[in-house]
């Protein structure tokens, strides 16, 4: 088998539990040396340790919360969802390692965040009401000078408030490209990869690019929507009613390739959803449930000519051609 080779997911999942197991406090030399027999069993669980060993090098161990549950009960659904999050941790390591940690540990230590599959309403201390989707972190900072949310990932829908007890604080949104003013506005932001969507559906908002001239700025008026990056505007459009569907907890699809919806759905579950290279372009349409994916899965498989894989229970999906 050549080592550029994906490991089953199987042997990902033992090697998660072997991890476990060692990183117990009361690991003993018995356990490591079962595990040496196991890593000897085949090349490719060896491979699979060199990941946990490299997991273990970058973290420094594993948290308390992960190592200390390895001794439970087999049966214990808390240390099968921690197997199951390790399992898909050493499948993606060590490339994106570090998007997985940051999201992990930087977006839980946020003012406000959800989980994977989580919407959360929140209503800020001048009464603006706020809407976070799946995986979404946000810092909130009022002053005297102005009210200020950082948006650290995901996507999030504000429906600004007047500011009573002041008269001219701005109400300002950050990303990592650039800068939100509203003005007098609902209006939806989504932090991507390597650049942020805007949404207007009421009022306006000024936008303003990291890097770009000042002479850059843009106002989006309500009907509109923008991408931008750091240096200045990508696309500007009509509002697409389809992409603020989660606010109503769903995914919408218009002839979307299905690969692109593969992506926008795994952002609504834990684990890694994968679609075969062959049927990537194979057009999607219809509404689709982001509080209950396994349903949307249920409904793609019995629309189009797709069979599904589910390993790791549920958390490792291969969408492949019938």
């Amino acid at each position: 088998m050549s080592k550029t080779s994906t490991i089953d997911p199987h042997i990902l999942d033992q090697a998660a539990d072997w991890l476990m197991r060692l990183s117990a406090s009361d690991a003993t030399e018995s356990d490591r040396a079962a595990c040496l027999r196991w890593q000897q069993q085949h090349p490719d669980h060896a491979r699979a340790w060199a990941k946990a060993e490299l997991l273990i090098s970058k973290l420094g161990s594993l948290p308390p919360s992960l190592s200390i549950p390895a001794l439970d009960r087999p049966e214990n659904l808390n240390r099968r969802a921690i197997l199951n999050k390790l399992a898909v941790l050493l499948a993606i390591a060590p490339v994106s390692w570090g998007s997985w940690r940051t999201l992990e540990t930087l977006g839980w230590t946020a003012d406000y965040h959800t989980a994977s599959g989580e919407r959360r309403e929140l209503q800020l201390a001048d009464g603006t009401q706020m809407t976070l989707n799946t995986a979404t972190s946000i810092d909130v900072k009022f002053d005297s000078e102005k009210r200020f949310v950082w948006l650290r990932s995901g996507e999030i829908l504000i429906q600004t408030a007047p500011d009573n007890a002041h008269t001219s604080r701005p109400f300002m949104v950050g990303t990592r490209q650039g800068q939100l003013e509203a003005l007098g506005t609902k209006f939806t932001v989504y932090q991507q990869a390597n650049s942020t969507q805007l949404a207007v559906l009421e009022g306006a908002v000024k936008v303003t690019p990291k890097d770009a001239d000042i002479s850059q700025q843009i106002i989006v008026n309500a009907g509109q929507q923008l991408r931008f990056n750091r240096y200045g505007i990508e696309s500007s459009d009509a509002l697409d009613h389809t992409a603020i569907a989660w606010t109503q907890g769903m995914l919408m699809a218009d002839k979307m390739p299905l690969g692109e919806f593969v992506s926008e759905l795994a952002r609504y579950r834990s684990g890694v959803v994968r679609c075969d290279p062959k049927i990537a372009d194979l057009p999607v349409s219809g509404s689709f449930p982001v509080s209950d994916t396994d349903m949307a899965l249920r409904m793609l498989v019995s629309t189009y000519p797709i069979q599904l894989t589910s390993l790791m229970q549920g958390y490792w999906i291969n969408l492949l051609p019938v």
